[in-house]
């Protein structure tokens, strides 16, 4: 599975370990995360690729807004087992 801009993964490690982002860009061994809450689509957090699980889901960044992406992001959580 390649990781690209739009992929759906869950943080691996750190403090935000089992939380699900959305990758907004890639820059060698780091991508760039955003969850609609704490790391918004304009100042998304920088992570690692060590770091993440892929998921393989992939959505259209394209007119995502922070709270579609909240939404989205939840049911992706609850589908997976989360809280």
């Amino acid at each position: 599975m390649q990781l690209q801009v739009g992929m759906v993964v869950c943080a691996a490690a750190g403090k935000e370990k089992d939380n699900y982002y959305i990758v907004t860009g890639i820059d060698g061994r780091f991508v760039t995360l955003a969850d609609g809450k704490h790391r918004t689509l304009e100042k998304p957090k920088r992570k690692n690729v060590r770091h993440i699980r892929l998921t393989g889901t992939v959505w259209e960044l394209e007119g995502l807004t922070d709270k579609a992406l909240r939404r989205r992001l939840r049911e992706c959580n609850a589908e997976q087992g989360g809280n």
